[in-house]
């Protein structure tokens, strides 16, 4: 099934490090949700906003797995929801979204951010959604 990845997910070395092979990474909007990152990735529901990501194949096997990564290493517990995302070709996906409850707010670590960071500069994401990013962990360009 396709998923759509936003956070450090979106790095194909972190996923290989969670177990997950994700072969062909494609890069997807989400509309409808922002992007807030405090400690880890998470969305929130925002009319008029959107988040880029990238959307892969994946198992319910291979997704749980991975979100048990992410509740025991990472501390974030997600749960599936049911998304349209449109591909940079104009294609829309139905995929699942993994979410979080909303977590107590602290300053993203730099590295955690910079995991989500390089793979939205290699993919081309908008210069606008970057700066975004990149305020989350200071770094932002002038």
């Amino acid at each position: 099934m396709w998923t759509f990845f936003y956070g450090s997910y979106m790095n194909a070395s972190v996923l290989a490090d969670a177990g997950l092979q994700s072969g062909t990474l494609e890069v997807a909007r989400l509309d409808g949700f922002d992007i807030t990152i405090g400690p880890l990735a998470n969305l929130v529901e925002s009319e008029g906003a959107s988040v880029y990501g990238v959307i892969a194949r994946a198992t319910h096997e291979e997704l749980s797995g991975l979100y048990a990564h992410a509740r025991d290493v990472l501390g974030g517990t997600y749960l599936p929801e049911a998304v349209s995302v449109q591909t940079m070709d104009g294609k829309w996906r139905p995929a699942l979204c993994y979410i979080a409850e909303p977590m107590e707010p602290r300053a993203a670590d730099a590295a955690y951010v910079e995991r989500i960071l390089q793979p939205a500069r290699a993919l081309g994401f908008p210069t606008w959604y970057i700066r975004k990013l990149e305020a989350f962990s200071g770094t932002a360009s002038g």
